[in-house]
């Protein structure tokens, strides 16, 4: 019976501190028929050693020898384009890609004869599919990590206590956008003991946050808008008009929050811009607001910047941070290694490497290639 050769490389952008495989999934991909290398370094950024791979079953290799060997390269974010410049034809590179963000890297791969399996073109209704939805693992980390860094951030107390020098008054919490980070912001927030509030364009996510023990956000859309769920179970881009209108109706929620998550995306879009300039200047000082959009393509706050915090001159705080789940790459890495073996158990058959587009899963994640 033929093996599938898995190689899992070093991620090299800036920052980026996780890897496709860990230690524990090893032994995961071995008994599903795979071959597993592991290129020499991709673990220690999550805290992973060559020896602790090695003892797992996996080969450590350097770059020439895992890209000379693996059929399959794993990967988390795109590829730069040394990394990418080494796939060579017939090899297939999976990993959360982005073809919608990096549509020349994928076309070129695909010219060069390069197969693509991208994580992040998963279709969230497909059930069948939860095991291996990786931009739902990364976001539950996100969202973790955006609460503690707001409690970090912040220089109150998040709970109410009442002490020898006084009540201490709870601090309020709004989430803006109740996808997985934002649930996943909420839960937090509450268990530190803030008072959440929750906002989100789907009216579908009422129950979610409530069922959270937060209070969602009633804000009048008109009545002929249509409801804020697209294709695939994310949000969709709304109009010009509609994002004057939220943010509308937002701002003097933002303005009297004393700390702001912002998580609401569109795959391959600009997000949407949910805190201007001007609600900033009106929130009181020592405010923090955290923005999980912040990317190249822009954030939901006006002037974020990935990967930065700013202090504006009235005191509030802006954090914008994009790449949370690095910041937590230990368990972040460890959940997208689950979801690869989930994915993988579903594309390997018989010691083959199965890439059916008829197949709701692998046609999707393919991204209607055919060839």
């Amino acid at each position: 019976m033929a093996t599938v050769t898995v190689g899992a490389v070093r991620e090299r952008a800036p920052g980026e501190r996780r890897v496709a495989v860990v230690p524990e999934t090893v032994p995961l991909l071995r008994r599903a028929g795979l071959d597993v290398l592991v290129e020499t370094g991709a673990g220690s950024g999550a805290w992973f050693t060559d020896a602790d791979y090695t003892a797992a079953g996996a080969a450590v290799v350097s770059p020439a020898e895992l890209y000379a060997r693996a059929g399959l390269v794993l990967c988390v974010a795109a590829p730069d384009r040394e990394t990418a410049a080494a796939l060579r034809a017939g090899q297939t590179l999976t990993g959360l890609l982005e073809p919608l963000r990096h549509p020349a890297l994928v076309q070129d791969l695909h010219r060069r004869g390069v197969r693509t399996v991208s994580l992040d073109l998963l279709p969230r209704t497909l059930s069948r599919a939860q095991s291996m939805d990786a931009l739902t693992s990364q976001a539950c980390v996100a969202g973790y990590k955006a609460a503690l860094l707001a409690a970090d951030s912040y220089d109150r107390f998040f709970p109410m206590l009442t002490t020898a020098a006084g009540t201490m008054r709870p601090a309020q919490f709004l989430v803006l956008g109740a996808g997985v980070a934002g649930l996943q912001a909420i839960a937090t927030a509450r268990r530190l003991g803030a008072v959440v509030s929750a906002y989100d364009v789907r009216p579908a996510s009422r129950g979610e946050v409530e069922s959270l023990g937060a209070r969602f956000l009633d804000v009048q859309r008109p009545p002929d808008e249509e409801p804020g769920t697209g294709r695939g179970g994310y949000a969709r881009e709304l109009t010009e008009a509609e994002q004057q209108a939220q943010r509308a109706a937002l701002d003097t929620h933002i303005a009297r929050s004393d700390i702001v998550v912002t998580t609401a995306q569109v795959p391959g879009r600009k997000p949407p811009l949910l805190v201007t300039a001007s609600v900033l200047e009106r929130m009181r000082p020592g405010s923090v607001v955290v923005d999980l959009a912040a990317s190249d393509l822009g954030g939901n706050v006006e002037n974020s910047e990935p990967d930065k915090t700013a202090v504006l001159d009235n005191g509030v705080t802006v954090i914008g941070a994009g790449r949370l789940p690095s910041a937590m790459a230990t368990a972040a890495s460890t959940a997208y290694a689950r979801n690869l073996v989930a994915l993988l158990r579903h594309l390997v058959r018989d010691g083959e490497l199965v890439l059916d587009p008829s197949d709701e899963i692998t046609g999707a994640l393919m991204g209607g290639e055919t060839s």
